[in-house]
């Protein structure tokens, strides 16, 4: 038997997003996000669907809050609607909104709840994308006003803020790849929207702090970690290349090293990154310092040089088989994790870490006796969270998991199609059900770790 067990007062809990559960898209003052726009337009989400409905949270949360009691979750990490409160983008606040944001946080404060709130999670809206949505920077000053209206009306309540959630979603994957609302596909655009979405955060944090003293204010990105396919330098800078597009764009700037060299000047060769772009004192306002970082983590990305293979040392690190991926087509390597987070540690010297989304999307369904035997989801939890006890072991300063997701939800471009929750959902019913992998969650929270054979 081999005990893993954390450090006294570690945070346990998951993690949801506004538009994938709450439902109630239009009502109560709601106004229309990029998000309601792109689902409702034909061809863009797998399944046809929408977050219209989705969990229903918006009018079930008291239900949900009371199957988090039951878990034990210690933090609950929630998005907050943008259209809810400033409907327009900018402006008009929207009363009912903010009560909503209200009631939920007190509700979970009352459960013995701990609330992580993040600001944005890609459901910029609509009247904004109209005037150019993240490529232009009037969009910066519209969400640090809306931070601003949010800190101040949930200060009393929330104590640990985030502003955005995986910047590279917003930009690259929505803006060039065009899998995600808005749906472009214009790489000059996407780079555009990644400076000013950093920047909107930057200028927010110390929004945040003066609204909401003694409170904890940082970001979340998604990770990555780029590794070579072989000890070749072909493969090597190949994998180097993409950890440049995809981890160190974003990390390098918010803690005080600019842009990386080597992808300012691919992205300025290319046309992509517009000599005034960046602005005397922005990449300052950038690196305003931040209490934590919320890590993102789901898979890694093995590199080979598109190269003639005689011309390449045999390839040495191969993916798992197809058979051990998730639902997502995404690879199961815990060990990155490990890896990434001392990198983050040890390279950039981050005070605090969360772990604010790490999870599996696995098709198990209720069996004739009710239950969702999940094994394949708890061997990813347990096995992820060995590599996190191995990061502290070593000296990372890591004050949470957070797990992706609490419940079943709108998984974006793929609708209803894949499962990443602790909890199923119905989506005809709303029933909501324990999975099996919750049950054993619950019983590492209670521990504070867990063992195995």
């Amino acid at each position: 038997m081999t005990q893993y067990f954390f450090p006294k007062g570690f945070r346990w809990g998951a993690s949801t997003s506004a538009y994938q559960i709450e439902g109630a898209w239009n009502e109560d003052g709601k106004g229309e996000s990029i998000w309601d726009r792109f689902t409702h337009l034909p061809g863009n989400i797998l399944d046809g669907s929408s977050g219209d409905i989705a969990c229903d949270h918006y009018h079930r949360y008291q239900d949900d809050i009371h199957l988090m009691k039951e878990l034990h979750l210690d933090v609950y990490s929630f998005t907050i609607s943008w259209t809810r409160i400033i409907p327009e983008g900018r402006g008009r606040v929207n009363q009912k909104g903010l009560d909503f944001y209200r009631r939920l946080t007190d509700s979970l404060l009352e459960a013995g709840i701990t609330p992580f709130s993040t600001l944005y999670h890609w459901d910029l809206p609509q009247t904004l994308q109209d005037e150019g949505g993240w490529q232009v920077r009037s969009t910066v000053d519209a969400f640090v006003e809306y931070a601003d209206v949010v800190s101040r009306a949930l200060a009393d309540r929330v104590k640990h803020w985030a502003t955005l959630n995986e910047p590279w979603c917003a930009s690259f994957l929505s803006y060039a790849i065009g899998e995600q609302a808005p749906g472009m596909r214009d790489m000059k655009a996407a780079v555009k929207a990644s400076h000013h979405l950093l920047l909107a955060h930057g200028l927010s944090v110390p929004v945040i702090r003066s609204n909401s003293p003694q409170c904890e204010a940082g970001i979340i990105l998604n990770f990555s970690p780029s590794e070579p396919a072989s000890l070749s330098n072909a493969d090597y800078q190949a994998a180097r290349k993409y950890d440049g597009y995809f981890n160190r764009w974003f990390l390098d700037p918010l803690f005080g090293r600019l842009y990386p060299a080597d992808k300012t000047a691919e992205y300025s060769e290319a046309g992509y990154l517009p000599q005034d772009l960046i602005k005397p004192g922005d990449m300052e306002k950038i690196a305003a310092p931040i209490d934590f970082l919320g890590v993102n983590y789901y898979n890694r990305s093995v590199h080979r040089a598109e190269i003639p293979e005689d011309q390449n040392l045999p390839q040495t690190n191969f993916v798992a088989p197809e058979s051990e991926w998730t639902d997502m087509g995404w690879e199961v390597f815990p060990q990155a994790l490990y890896r990434l987070l001392c990198r983050l540690y040890f390279e950039y010297q981050i005070p605090k870490l969360y772990i604010n989304e790490n999870g599996a999307a696995y098709s198990d369904s209720p069996d004739k006796s009710g239950s969702v035997k999940d094994v394949r989801r708890i061997q990813f939890l347990r096995d992820h969270l060995i590599q996190v006890h191995r990061a502290i072991q070593a000296g990372v300063p890591l004050a949470g998991y957070l797990t992706w997701s609490f419940m079943d939800n709108f998984e974006w471009a793929n609708g209803y199609t894949k499962r990443f929750g602790l909890v199923w959902v119905d989506y005809e019913t709303q029933k909501r059900i324990f999975k099996d992998s919750a049950f054993w969650y619950r019983k590492v929270i209670l521990d504070n770790g867990f063992t195995t054979d």
